[in-house]
């Protein structure tokens, strides 16, 4: 039976347990639920790069701060298509698409991110978005399109967000999964550790997300990229070890759901990966990129699946390949929404300070 009322003193003891211990547990719990030995390979595209107005303290998107990041406009259906092909070629199941959107708007722009889902989904691949807060028709729209997973993190405790961003509030992370719930689009959620949040706050970010009934079908767990000219670009790197038990203590939390080890793979060792990939980590995003940070190369990964006897999860293997319908055939119609998400309008000290502060020039 899954549990959907953990309580933080449970979350921590399963947390604190000696290592070898809670990865035995934890790897007892994975091969319950899951094929120990496969692995759901994502893509990640960047379908439209920088200039958010949001605030987020890791993020090199953020307008305000001071990045190398290079800004694209909204990729073409065509390019979007090509790309989706070679992540294909290469062992990836899942395009997931992301744009540096606060929220989604009716208009051309997401006209032209329904008409991306169609031709993917086609492709006899699943298709992800993450396009900021959406509203319930919106979400909605995207399943008729043949969404299949749409990605909302709460990026951390309810606590500890307040000290990360300030330009939208936790419920309105809340508010847009259960939106994504009502249209029957899977949801993929989790967060971020090492932003200088505490044991508890993990705890806590876990509490939240396990406490969604049905729990997330996906929960990437990231370790922080420091970007220089973020707010957190002199955080120190997770250690591998808090990696592990994060993924951990989020399988034994959260038995049915995909744990993706997502973020920071680049910072890990092979053996650190496959500690992660025994204790109950079953995804990953493959590829050069995630939007705008480094990851390992797809044949590094490749090989270490060899090596580790891992074959990449199909397709569907855990559930129906939605049915896209055509913009005509659309029950649901743009309805030129103008909702109201909160902006809290509280100052982060760190993030002021990031929006002053120009990049050092490089010798």
């Amino acid at each position: 039976m899954i549990k959907h009322n953990w309580k933080r003193s449970e979350i921590l003891k399963i947390y604190h347990k000696p290592l070898m211990e809670l990865m035995y547990e934890a790897a007892t719990v994975h091969r319950k639920y899951h094929d120990p030995n496969t692995v759901q390979v994502s893509t990640l595209l960047s379908i439209k790069t920088g200039g958010c107005p949001e605030d987020c303290g890791y993020c090199p998107q953020a307008a305000r701060y001071h990045t190398d990041i290079e800004k694209n406009d909204l990729m073409s259906v065509s390019h979007v298509k090509a790309q989706a092909k070679r992540a294909k070629a290469s062992g990836s199941s899942r395009l997931c698409m992301g744009a540096a959107w606060r929220n989604v708007k009716d208009g051309d722009d997401f006209e032209r991110v329904l008409d991306m889902v169609r031709t993917v989904n086609e492709m006899d691949m699943e298709v992800c978005c993450t396009l900021g807060m959406v509203t319930e028709n919106q979400a909605k729209r995207l399943a008729e399109a043949g969404l299949y997973a749409y990605n909302h993190n709460l990026d951390s405790s309810e606590e500890y967000y307040k000290k990360v961003i300030s330009t939208r509030g936790y419920q309105d992370r809340l508010d847009t999964i259960n939106n994504v719930r009502e249209s029957n689009v899977t949801v993929c959620s989790g967060g971020i550790i090492g932003m200088g949040e505490s044991i508890e706050d993990r705890a806590d970010m876990l509490i939240a997300l396990s406490t969604l009934n049905p729990q997330p079908e996906s929960t990437p767990i990231n370790a922080l990229v420091p970007v220089e000219g973020t707010p957190l670009d002199e955080q120190k790197p997770v250690e591998i070890w808090e990696m592990v038990r994060m993924i951990a203590t989020t399988r034994i939390v959260m038995p049915k759901t995909q744990v993706r080890l997502s973020a920071g793979r680049t910072q890990m060792s092979q053996e650190g990966q496959a500690m992660c990939f025994f204790v109950g980590a079953n995804s990953i995003f493959a590829g050069d990129k995630l939007l705008t940070t480094p990851n390992p190369d797809v044949s590094e990964d490749m090989k270490l699946f060899e090596a580790l006897g891992l074959k990449p999860q199909k397709a569907f293997e855990k559930g129906d390949k939605p049915i896209s319908k055509l913009k005509e055939e659309a029950e649901f119609k743009p309805l030129g929404e103008k909702p109201k998400w909160s902006r809290p309008g509280h100052k982060i000290e760190r993030n002021e300070q990031a929006k002053k502060t120009k990049k050092k020039a490089k010798i």
